[in-house]
């Protein structure tokens, strides 16, 4: 798999070829004088623009992770790269370009493409701070160590809150300097729990051991929270593999997962948004005054089912149902059952076609879920299974889902037996430890069109 920070380089070329483009139209409409050039003129204009910005990037690729530091100092490495940019186009407009080409357009074009960047990563550094101070983007981590590379770790990650990180702690055994320091490592469960740790980071050389690896690693599936291995020597890694990287420092992730990458979650967030929009505008949008009419009707009562459940890194949110039940107060505990009474004439139907669950489009939607995944467990279902089921927490490593590949080959609905929530499990592991794209494509089909797997498909 490639480094994340690999994978941001061409998000940011993308964002950059972008707004370029945009520069380049918003020229064209204000002076349509140049839309007055022939087709192919108008083509080789595009094509040059482009290809000078691509391979403008590409030379400065180790200096455009824009969100890596303060914004004064992006905007020192934009206006070197824009520099340039002008060089390229044009050593590159003489070798393509018609003779007499228009050289006031490609400055025009690219004074506003500079200004367009600016303001781009301005909003969007912006927008990623407020969201983060509001305990948006963030991810809740602690250090296991407490020596130098702890320390410089520690620097780097509150010395720029843009990388997403909120320190919570150290996790050592040293008893002289206890600034900072959580608790020792054999109360490490309890740790992650009280602080609601997602990412522990391990700096201790000790640790360089492949047995104590696997020993740690084992306790944090466990436990569900992510691991990831702060080298010593990082000269010596970063030519030996594509790692991820906090700030300047190289971190390996021993248990890499396909969702771990940005190209991955960036496809399957944006098929989420689109999946769900689509739902939401073309589906619930008239189905919704109906089954208002027929819930209300059933029995007294809200129209949306609201649960606390178990959501990506342990963290719990509102998942959304139509009502199908009557109020009770063992609604948050106890899972429906086969004849349950509480069940309502509508809300019989609703279970039976799945209608119920429409309103997770809108979880979806916000990003609390996926189209696909795991499915959400009540929080008192999370506690139980996670002290029977060794890694049960493991399906926490993404979000949950409307459907899954658990529940098209059959493994849905009531969990009375535990070798049924095993099944799931084992199911869900599958699925998040081989994600693909298509796959996802394939669920959704294979539950909108109501066929089942086979059940020994893998």
């Amino acid at each position: 798999m490639e480094s994340n920070e690999t994978e941001l380089k061409f998000l940011y070329l993308a964002f950059d070829l972008i707004i370029l483009n945009i520069a380049i139209g918003i020229v064209v409409v204000v002076k349509p004088f140049y839309w007055e050039l022939d087709i192919y003129n108008r083509s080789l204009y595009l094509l040059h623009a482009n290809m000078s910005g691509a391979i403008t990037y590409l030379v400065f690729s180790t200096k455009n992770l824009y969100l890596h530091d303060v914004f004064s100092s992006r905007v020192k490495r934009i206006s070197k790269r824009m520099l340039v940019f002008v060089v390229v186009s044009f050593v590159f407009a003489q070798l393509f370009l018609p003779a007499g080409y228009f050289k006031l357009f490609i400055v025009e074009y690219t004074v506003l493409f500079y200004f367009g960047i600016i303001a781009f990563y301005l909003l969007l550094y912006r927008y990623l701070q407020y969201g983060r101070t509001k305990g948006y983007f963030v991810h809740r981590v602690s250090i296991i160590g407490l020596n130098d590379t702890a320390l410089l770790l520690r620097e780097v990650m509150e010395g720029d809150p843009m990388l997403g990180f909120d320190f919570k702690g150290y996790v050592s055994d040293n008893k002289e300097d206890s600034e900072g320091v959580l608790g020792h490592l054999d109360s490490l469960a309890e740790i992650v729990a009280r602080h609601q740790i997602e990412i522990l980071f391990v700096t201790l050389p000790a640790y360089n051991d492949v047995k104590k690896i696997k020993e740690l690693l084992a306790i944090c599936n466990k436990i569900g929270v992510r691991l990831r291995f702060v080298p010593e020597n990082q000269f010596w890694f970063k030519p030996k593999m594509n790692l991820e990287s906090v700030g300047s420092l190289v971190v390996f992730n021993p248990q890499e997962i396909p969702l771990d990458g940005v190209k991955a979650r960036f496809a399957k967030r944006a098929f989420d948004i689109a999946f769900s929009s689509l739902v939401i505008v073309f589906v619930i949008s008239w189905l919704f005054p109906i089954l208002f009419l027929l819930i209300k009707l059933s029995s007294k009562g809200p129209i949306f089912f609201l649960q606390q459940r178990t959501g990506i890194n342990n963290r719990t949110f509102k998942c959304m149902k139509f009502r199908s039940m009557r109020m009770s107060k063992d609604a948050d505990t106890k899972q429906a059952t086969k004849g349950d009474s509480r069940v309502t004439a509508i809300g019989r139907f609703l279970r039976k076609s799945n209608l119920d669950e429409f309103p997770q489009f809108f979880n979806v939607f916000m990003g609390q879920m996926s189209v696909v995944g795991p499915r959400p467990h009540m929080l008192k279902h999370t506690d139980q299974y996670s002290e029977l089921i060794d890694y049960y927490r493991v399906r926490h490593y993404v979000k949950p889902g409307i459907t899954g590949w658990a529940q098209v080959n059959g493994y849905r609905g009531e969990t009375d037996e535990l070798w049924k929530m095993e099944k799931r499990v084992e199911y869900d592991m599958y699925y998040l430890e081989n994600w693909t794209f298509w796959w996802d494509v394939k669920i959704v089909f294979l539950t909108v069109f109501g066929k089942r797997a086979h059940l020994n498909a893998f």
